[in-house]
C-alpha cells in the first residue's frame, strides 16, 4: 500500500470515535448560520481533543486517554434501517475521489528494481479521503454499538423568550426518536442517552447578561457539568476587510455534504462533476447498480425521506429545509466562520474540552461499570446452568419466526437487552476510551457465545474488533491474529453478503500488515476484495494492491504493473479517467519497449482515449502514434480500428491548430534511402530510333561501374583543359543516394526537373491512402547571403500545402500525387518532381500529405459514408532528415558516433544549360567477332543554350569509329539509302594471277589519337539550341566471344562560359553480344631459296608469311561461308609483296570447322624520303576476290590502329622490367649488345589484316557480312593468333626468403646462330662415269647472308663432326675436297658466296648439309655454330654413268 500521512494506530484510533448527537432549535440554527455553518459542522475542526483525559476501569485502575476524538453529527431520523450505502453515499464517495487528484510536481518514488526504473507517486490522497469518508458514512448496525450516539447536545440560543422551555421541548424530542419505536435510525448506544444543554449566546446582537442568569439557572436545573454557555459571533460583518481569520472548516466540507445528502432530496441534486468532466459514452456509463449515478433516484427503495416522515418536529424539519437552503450557499461562497474571531474558536475548542472531560467520559465510565457488574453477577451462575437455561427459557432470545418469515441473513437477532450483547456493548464502550485489553477479553468472551449460537453477523463483529483491539494494545502482548480478520471478513462477505462491513474489515486488515511489512499478505487480502459490485472500490483496492508488490523487499515490478493495469479499467468503468489515465501510464513505464507488444498496444490505446476524452489530444495523439509506428503484431481488424480512432484524434487536434501541419507517423519513411534524380527523365525509343541510356532511377547504383564512368570522366575534362584535370574537378552525379558522395550540395539547372524518390512502408495490416501527396521546400534566392538569411527571406510553399491556395509556381512548380496507395505491410516508392524557375539555393524539407484509411471493400460508399470518410483524412507532414555517413577518420570521430553531412535535398539552382539527347540508328545488339557494321548517331540539343566541345570517351575505343577527316569515304546520307552498301571502301579490281600487292602510305596521326577520348566532327563544333546533327558511326565485332558492355561517355560545354556547372555528360551503355567468326594464326620464316638479285626483290631475299584461317563459327547465327577476301598488311617496314599459294584463282571458301593455309612472301618495306618526319605505314592490299578493299581508308585503317593502340596499352611494362632486370645482372656491357642485335635480327613488325565475307540466312533472306581480323606478327618464328589467349591461373609460388643471386645470362645458340643465314646451290642429279673416273667432283656453292646491323666473323669448318658412330657411317661416302677451313668477315647486310667441291667415291643419295658454320660478332669473344644444317637435308643423287 501507498504511504499514509496517519500512523496505523491513529488511523483505527480515528476510524472508531464516540458519536455524539445535536438537536437545535431554529433559534440557535439561525445564529449558527450567519457563519455559513451548521451548529454540527461548526464544531467539527475542533472535535479532536489537545489534553489527557482519564477514567477508572472497573478495577479502579486509572487509564489515560489520549488524543481523542470525537464525532458531532445533527440527528437525522430515518424508517428504515440500511445495511448499505445509498445511491446518494455512492455518489458523494465518487466524487470525493474525483476531486482527489494527484498535484503537479508533487513527491513521486524513484524505485530501481533490476533494469526497471519506475517513478510514481508514493501517497494517494484519493484512497485516503475514500477511507475516510467511507468510516464516516457507515450506515449504523444493530450487531455492534460503535457508532451508535452515545450523547445528545441540546443548543438553545440565549434570544429565545424562555429557553429552559426550548431545552424541555428538545429534550422531549430526543426521548420520542429513541424511544418511540418509530424511527430505526439514528441507533442510540444506552437507554439513558447523556443529555447535555447548551446555551448558544450572539455576542453581536444578544443580551450578555441576560445569557449569564439563564446560563446560571440551567446550572442550578441539570448541575454544571450538565451545561454550558457557549459566546460566539463577535465580530461584525463589516470588520471583514480588517483582519484575515482563518478558515479550518473548508477541509470539512465535504464530509458535511454526506449529512446534507441524506437531508437533500436525491432528485434534486445537480449532474455531478464526474459525469460533466468525463463526457461519458452512452455506452460506457456504469449501470444504476454500481458507483455511477443512477438516473432514477427518486424510485430508489433506499431513499431517505425526513421531510414526509409522520412525527417530526416542525423545528427539525424546518432546520432541514434551512439546511436545504443553505447547502448550496455555503458550497458556493466559499468562506466561513466569518463572523468568529480567534477568541470564538478558543471558546469552541474549551467547549469541546468541557463537554468531553466533564460529561461525556465520565458517562462512559459510569456504564462501564454499570454494565461490568451486571456481567459479573450473571457469572456468578454456572455457564453449563446459563446456558441450559438460555436453552430452555429462549435466554431473553427474540422467538424463532416462521417459516415464511425471512430469518437474518446472518443467522439470530438477538434482543437489545440480551446478555450476549450487554458483552459487546462494554467491549465497543471500553474499545472508544482506550482501554484495548479489557475490550479485547469482552470482544473474546462475546465471540464465543455468539459463534456458539451461530449469530454469524455478531460473531464476525467480535472477531473483527478482537483482532483490532489485540493490536492497538500497548506493549502487544499478544501477537496480531490475522485469521481472525480473515474468518470475519470471509463470513461478512460470503455468509452476511454485507460488503460494506467486509471492505471496512479489509481496509483495516490491510493497514494493519502494512505496517507490519507483510505486503504480500495484504496485497491478497486487498486483492480478494475486489468484486463487480463496486468499481470504485476494486480500483483503488487494486491500486493498493499494486503499491504492496512494488513496496515488498524484492520489488514484484510486473505484478504491480499487471495491478495497476486492473485498477485503471475498473477506474475507467467507475467514470474516474484522471485516475485510470494515471494508472495506465505508470503500468506502462513497466511494458514499455520490452517485448510486450500486444500489452504494449493495449496499454497506449486506453491512454489514448482516455487522454483524448480529458481534452489532452496531445497526449493521446502522441500514445497513438506509439500504436502505429511499432511493429505490431495485433490482427488487421484490431490495426484497423486503431488507425481510425487514431484519425478521429487527429482531425480534432488539427482542427484547433490551423497555422501550421503536424507530424504524422505513417506511413514510415526510409529517409536514408531517398534518392534524387537532377535532369528529365530519358525519352525512350522513337521507331528505329535508341535512345542513350543515361542514368535514371530504375537502375541501380554500383560502386564499381560510378568510379569507371568517373575515370572516363576525368578522361575528357582532362582533353578539354589541354591534359590537365582542374583541382576542382568532381564528377557528375545526376542520381544521389546513401552511396555517393553527398558532402557538398548538388548543382540542379533551371526549367530541369529534380526527382525526389521517397520510400514508404506502410507498417500495419490495412492498407492507407495518401492523396496530395507532395514535396515541401523553402527557398532563398541567390544574392542573399546565409548571415543575412532571415525566416522571411526564405520562400518556403508550407502556407499554400496547409490552406490550398495557389501554389508558388513562379520559384519552383511543385508536382501534386492525387492518390497514392500503400497495401498491408507494403513498401513502396513515391517519385515527387519539382521544377525550379529562379536560381538560389534550394531545401526540400519534407512531404506534405492527406492520411486515411483505405477502405478494404470495393462498392463505392453512400453519401453518409463519404461524409464520414471525409471526416477521417487528416492533412500533415513528414520531414525527411537524412544522416550523413559515421565519421572514421579523426581519434574522436572513432571514441565517439559522429555523422557527416549530407546534403542531397540541398540542391543550388543554376543559370540554364546546355542539354543534349543523342539516338543510335541501326545499331546492332549481336555482331560476329571482327564484323564491321555501320551505324548512324544523331546528337539534338534540345535546351534553349547552344552547346559546343562535344567529346566521347569509352571503355573500349577499339569497338566504334566516327572516321578521320582525311579519310572517311563519300557514305550515303541517310541509313535506308545504305541497306546494302558496303562499309568498306571498294574497288572493283579483277585478280590476276601472280599479281604483287597495292601499296598506300599513310600517316598514323591521321586515325588515331593520343588518348582513348575522341572528338565528334559535327560541322562547326557547336549545336545551337532545337538543332540535331546525324553522323555515321562504324563499329567493328570485340575479338573475344561473350557478352559485352560498352560504355560510351558524351561531353559537351556550353558556349556560354563562367558557370558553376563547367560541362555535362551524358552515359550510354550497350550490351553486344559477340559469337565465333574465324580463328586466324600466322608465322612467319625466313625464305630458304636463294635471294633474287632482280629489280622487284631487292635485298637480301625475303620472308614467307603462313596464314592459317578457321571457320570457328558455330552455325547458331545462320553463317553459311565465310570467303576470305582480302589479305593486307601494315606496317612501318615490311610488306605483303605477293601471295605464292600453289593457289587457284578463287578466293577462299570455308564452311563450318574448315580450315585453310594462305602462303606470302613479305618484303622490307621501300626506304622513306623523309628522315625527320614521323614514318608512316605502309598498307599493302593483296585481294584474292573481284574487288579490292582500300584498308588504309575508315573503316579498315582505323579499327587497325585502335586495335594496335589497346594491344600497345596493356602489355608495356612487363618487357621492360624484365629487360632492365637482366641488363642489370650483366657483368659486360657488350653480351646486351648481342641480345639487341639478335632481337632486331629476328623482328618483324608486321600486322596482317584479314578481311572476309560471311553470308548468312536470316528471315529468308541472304544478308552479307563483312568483318576484318588483326594478327601482329613480332618475330619470325613466332606464331601469332588472332585470338587472344585466355588467362591461366598461376600455380603457386614457394615462398623464398633468401634472394638468390640471378644466374649468369647466357643467350642460347639458336638464337645467336639466327644472325647468318647459309644456303648451299648444287644440282639435284649428278651423272658421272665412275668406270673412267673413279672419284666424282660436284661444285657446291654456299652462299652466306648476314641478317643481322653487325659486322660479323663466321668459320666454315667442313671436316665431319664424329658425333655418333652413325654419323661417322653416312658421312663417311663422300668428303669435301680443297681448302677444308674458312674464316671470313661479313659486313653489315652482306651477302657472300663461296665455291666448295665435294668429292663422291659411289653413286647414292647423299646429304650435302655437313658443313658447320661458326659465327661470332668482330668484337666479341665467343664462337657459335649455326643451327643451318639441322634445318633441312641438303639431297644430291649421283647416278653412273
Amino acid at each position: 500500500m501507498a504511504q499514509c500521512v496517519q500512523s496505523v494506530q491513529e488511523f483505527v484510533q480515528d476510524s472508531f470515535v464516540p458519536m455524539v448527537a445535536v438537536l437545535c432549535s431554529e433559534e440557535a440554527e439561525r445564529v449558527t448560520r450567519k457563519n455559513n455553518l451548521s451548529f454540527a459542522e461548526l464544531l467539527r475542526p475542533f472535535c479532536r481533543l489537545t489534553s489527557e483525559g482519564h477514567i477508572r476501569d472497573p478495577n479502579n485502575q486509572v487509564q489515560v486517554v489520549k488524543n481523542l476524538r470525537i464525532c458531532v453529527n445533527n440527528v437525522v431520523t430515518n424508517l428504515n434501517s440500511p445495511s448499505t450505502f445509498s445511491p446518494a453515499q455512492r455518489r458523494m464517495l465518487n466524487e470525493v475521489v474525483l476531486s482527489c487528484q494527484p498535484q503537479e510536481g508533487a513527491a513521486t518514488n524513484v524505485i530501481t528494481a533490476g533494469d526497471y526504473d519506475l517513478n510514481f507517486s508514493a501517497t494517494t490522497p484519493w484512497f485516503e479521503a475514500y477511507r475516510e469518508n467511507f468510516l464516516q458514512s457507515m450506515p449504523a448496525s444493530e450487531h455492534e454499538f460503535l457508532n451508535h450516539f452515545l450523547a445528545c447536545l441540546l443548543v438553545v440560543s440565549s434570544t429565545e423568550a424562555v429557553p429552559v422551555e426550548q431545552f424541555l421541548k428538545l429534550s422531549q424530542e430526543q426521548h420520542r426518536v429513541q424511544h418511540s419505536g418509530d424511527y430505526t435510525n439514528p441507533k442510540w448506544f444506552i437507554p439513558n442517552t447523556l443529555k447535555y444543554y447548551v446555551l448558544l449566546h450572539d455576542m453581536s446582537e444578544g443580551d450578555e447578561q441576560r445569557a449569564d442568569s439563564v446560563y446560571e439557572d440551567m446550572k442550578q436545573r441539570y448541575g454544571h457539568q450538565g451545561c454550558y454557555l457557549l459566546k460566539m459571533n463577535s465580530r461584525t460583518i463589516s470588520a471583514e476587510e480588517d483582519e484575515q481569520i482563518p478558515d479550518p472548516w473548508s477541509q470539512y466540507l465535504h464530509r458535511n455534504n454526506l449529512q446534507n445528502q441524506d437531508v437533500l432530496e436525491d432528485g434534486a441534486a445537480a449532474v455531478n462533476s464526474a459525469a460533466v468532466e468525463n463526457n461519458m459514452n452512452a455506452a460506457e456509463v456504469d449501470s444504476p447498480e454500481k458507483d455511477g449515478a443512477p438516473s432514477g433516484l427518486e424510485s430508489h427503495p433506499l431513499q431517505l425521506d425526513t421531510a414526509s416522515s409522520p412525527g417530526s418536529l416542525p423545528p427539525l424539519s424546518a432546520a432541514n429545509t434551512e439546511l436545504k437552503k443553505a447547502a448550496p450557499e455555503g458550497g458556493a461562497a466559499g468562506s466561513h466562520g466569518t463572523c468568529l474571531t480567534l477568541n470564538d474558536h478558543g471558546h469552541i475548542r474549551q467547549f469541546i474540552q468541557e463537554f468531553t472531560f466533564r460529561g461525556l467520559l465520565p458517562h462512559i465510565e459510569k456504564n462501564i461499570r454499570q454494565l461490568n457488574d451486571q456481567l459479573v453477577s450473571r457469572k456468578g451462575l454456572s455457564r453449563s446452568l446459563f446456558t441450559a437455561t438460555k436453552k430452555w427459557f429462549g435466554g431473553g432470545k427474540a422467538p424463532e419466526k416462521s417459516i415464511s418469515e425471512p430469518k437474518s441473513t446472518c443467522g439470530l437477532l438477538y434482543p437489545p437487552e440480551a446478555p450476549e450483547l450487554q458483552i459487546r456493548k462494554m467491549a465497543d464502550l471500553c474499545f472508544l476510551v482506550q482501554h484495548y485489553e479489557l475490550a479485547y477479553s469482552c470482544y473474546h468472551t462475546a465471540k464465543k457465545d455468539f459463534l456458539s449460537d451461530q449469530a454469524m453477523l455478531y460473531a464476525a463483529g467480535a472477531l473483527e474488533m478482537a483482532a483490532v483491539s489485540a493490536f492497538l494494545q500497548a506493549g502487544a502482548p499478544r501477537p496480531y491474529p490475522a485469521h481472525y480478520m480473515d474468518t470475519a471478513i470471509q463470513t461478512y462477505r460470503d455468509v452476511c453478503k454485507n460488503m460494506v462491513l467486509a471492505e471496512r474489515c479489509a481496509l483495516l486488515s490491510a493497514e494493519i500488515l502494512k505496517s507490519q511489512v507483510k505486503y504480500s499478505e495484504a496485497a491478497t487480502l486487498l486483492i480478494k476484495m475486489t468484486s463487480e459490485d463496486s468499481d470504485l472500490r476494486s480500483a483503488l483496492l487494486l491500486e493498493q494492491a499494486a503499491h504492496c508488490f512494488i513496496n515488498m523487499r524484492n520489488p514484484m515490478v510486473r505484478k504491480f504493473a499487471f495491478h495497476m493495469i486492473l485498477a485503471g479499467h475498473r477506474f475507467s468503468k467507475a467514470g474516474q479517467r484522471r485516475h485510470a489515465l494515471r494508472c495506465y501510464c505508470q503500468a506502462m513505464q513497466v511494458y514499455k519497449e520490452r517485448g510486450w507488444s500486444l500489452a504494449e498496444d493495449h496499454i497506449n490505446f486506453t491512454i489514448g482515449r482516455q487522454s483524448f476524452t480529458l481534452s489532452q489530444p496531445e497526449n493521446a495523439v502522441t500514445a497513438f502514434r506509439q500504436i502505429l509506428t511499432n511493429d505490431s503484431r495485433q490482427t488487421a481488424t484490431q490495426q484497423g480500428a486503431f488507425l481510425r480512432e487514431y484519425l478521429y484524434v487527429y482531425k480534432s487536434v488539427i482542427g484547433e491548430k490551423e497555422d501550421s501541419l503536424p507530424q504524422l507517423p505513417l506511413p514510415c519513411i526510409h529517409s536514408s534511402a531517398t534518392r534524387v534524380y537532377f535532369g528529365h527523365e530519358r525519352r525512350l525509343a522513337e521507331g528505329e530510333k535508341q535512345a542513350a541510356t543515361h542514368v535514371s532511377l530504375d537502375q541501380e547504383y554500383d560502386q564499381d561501374q560510378a568510379s569507371m564512368w568517373g575515370h572516363l570522366e576525368e578522361q575528357l575534362v582532362a582533353s578539354a583543359n589541354r591534359g590537365v584535370v582542374p583541382g576542382n574537378f568532381q564528377p557528375s552525379q545526376c542520381c544521389l543516394n546513401s552511396q555517393t558522395d553527398n558532402l557538398r550540395c548538388p548543382l540542379a539547372v533551371a526549367e530541369e526537373p529534380i526527382v525526389v524518390e521517397v520510400s514508404f512502408r506502410n507498417p500495419l495490416k490495412v492498407p492507407l491512402a495518401l492523396s496530395n501527396l507532395s514535396l515541401l521546400w523553402s527557398f532563398t534566392a541567390e544574392g542573399t547571403s546565409p548571415s543575412q538569411e532571415n525566416a522571411e527571406e526564405a520562400i518556403t510553399n508550407e502556407e499554400t500545402l496547409t490552406q490550398g491556395m495557389k501554389q508558388k509556381d513562379d520559384i519552383v512548380t511543385t508536382e501534386i500525387i492525387l492518390e497514392f496507395h500503400l497495401g498491408p505491410e507494403e513498401t513502396k516508392l513515391a517519385r515527387l518532381r519539382l521544377l525550379p524557375h529562379s536560381i538560389g539555393q534550394l531545401n526540400i524539407v519534407g512531404v506534405v500529405y492527406n492520411l486515411a484509411a483505405a477502405s478494404s471493400g470495393e462498392t463505392a460508399p453512400s453519401t453518409e459514408g463519404q461524409q464520414t470518410l471525409d471526416l477521417m483524412v487528416v492533412r500533415g507532414r513528414q520531414d525527411l532528415k537524412i544522416q550523413g555517413p559515421r565519421l572514421n577518420q579523426t581519434k574522436e570521430d572513432k571514441m565517439v558516433i559522429r555523422h557527416g553531412l549530407d546534403r542531397r535535398l540541398d540542391p543550388i539552382i543554376t543559370p540554364p544549360m546546355p542539354l543534349m539527347e543523342v539516338f543510335f540508328l541501326q545499331f546492332p545488339t549481336a555482331l560476329l567477332c571482327g564484323e564491321i557494321r555501320k551505324a548512324y548517331v544523331e546528337f539534338c540539343n534540345v535546351s534553349g543554350v547552344a552547346l559546343s566541345g562535344l567529346r566521347v570517351a569509352s571503355t573500349h575505343p577499339d569497338f566504334f569509329t566516327f572516321g578521320s577527316q582525311t579519310t572517311t569515304p563519300l557514305t550515303p546520307v541517310s541509313p535506308t539509302s545504305a541497306e546494302n552498301c558496303s562499309a568498306y571502301k571498294t574497288l572493283a579490281t579483277p585478280r590476276q594471277p601472280g599479281s604483287v600487292a597495292t601499296e598506300v602510305l599513310v600517316s598514323a596521326g591521321d586515325f588515331s589519337q593520343p588518348s582513348g577520348v575522341m572528338d565528334i566532327p559535327i560541322e562547326g563544333n557547336t549545336l545551337q539550341p532545337g538543332e540535331s546533327t546525324q553522323l555515321p558511326l562504324w563499329l567493328r565485332g570485340p575479338d573475344q566471344e561473350g557478352v559485352h558492355e560498352i560504355n560510351f561517355l558524351f561531353y559537351y560545354e556550353s558556349t556560354e562560359k563562367g558557370n558553376k556547372i563547367s560541362h555535362r555528360v551524358l552515359r550510354h551503355s550497350v550490351f553486344i553480344c559477340a559469337s565465333r567468326s574465324l580463328s586466324v594464326k600466322a608465322s612467319a620464316c625466313r625464305s630458304s631459296g636463294p635471294p633474287h638479285h632482280s629489280l622487284e626483290d631487292q635485298g637480301s631475299g625475303g620472308t614467307l608469311v603462313f596464314i592459317d584461317v578457321e571457320n570457328i563459327n558455330t552455325s547458331e547465327a545462320g553463317v553459311r561461308e565465310f570467303h576470305i577476301i582480302q589479305v593486307s598488311s601494315s606496317s612501318q617496314h615490311w610488306r605483303l609483296h605477293k601471295c605464292i599459294n600453289p593457289a587457284k584463282d578463287k578466293d577462299c571458301k570455308l564452311t563450318s570447322r574448315e580450315r585453310a593455309k594462305l602462303c606470302f612472301r613479305a618484303t622490307p618495306c621501300k626506304p622513306q624520303a623523309t628522315s625527320n618526319a614521323v614514318q608512316k605505314y605502309t598498307f599493302a592490299d593483296l585481294n584474292l576476290g573481284n574487288e579490292r578493299i582500300i584498308s588504309s581508308s575508315t573503316p579498315c585503317g582505323d579499327f587497325f590502329f585502335r586495335g594496335c593502340r589497346s594491344a600497345e596499352v596493356q602489355p608495356v611494362e612487363a618487357p621492360t622490367s624484365r629487360t632492365t632486370a637482366s641488363s642489370r645482372s650483366q657483368v659486360c656491357v657488350p653480351t646486351e649488345d648481342i641480345g639487341n642485335i639478335v632481337k632486331k635480327c629476328n623482328e618483324l613488325d608486321l600486322n596482317i589484316i584479314v578481311i572476309w565475307k560471311a553470308y548468312v540466312v536470316e528471315d529468308n533472306k541472304q544478308l552479307i557480312l563483312e568483318g576484318q581480323l588483326h594478327v601482329a606478327l613480332q618475330t619470325i618464328g613466332k606464331e601469332a593468333t588472332s585470338l587472344t589467349p585466355k588467362e591461366e591461373t598461376q600455380e603457386m609460388v614457394l615462398l623464398k626468403f633468401k634472394s638468390e643471386a640471378p644466374p649468369p645470362v647466357i643467350l642460347p645458340a639458336a638464337e645467336l646462330s639466327q644472325l647468318i643465314k647459309t644456303n648451299l646451290h648444287y644440282p639435284e642429279t649428278y651423272t658421272h662415269p665412275f668406270v673412267q673416273d673413279s672419284l666424282c667432283v660436284v661444285p657446291v656453292t654456299l652462299t652466306l647472308s648476314n641478317c643481322s646491323q653487325a659486322r660479323v666473323e663466321v668459320i666454315i669448318d667442313l671436316r665431319h663432326k664424329s658425333a655418333s658412330p652413325e654419323s661417322v657411317e653416312v658421312h663417311s661416302s663422300f668428303t669435301w675436297v680443297g681448302q677444308t677451313q674458312h674464316h671470313l668477315q661479313l659486313r653489315p647486310q652482306e651477302v657472300l658466296c663461296l665455291t666448295l667441291r665435294a668429292c663422291f667415291l659411289q653413286p647414292g643419295v647423299y646429304n650435302l648439309n655437313t658443313p658447320r658454320v661458326f659465327a661470332k660478332l668482330t668484337d666479341q669473344g665467343a664462337m657459335c655454330e649455326t643451327s643451318q644444317q639441322t634445318a633441312s637435308p641438303a639431297l644430291i643423287i649421283i647416278n653412273s654413268a
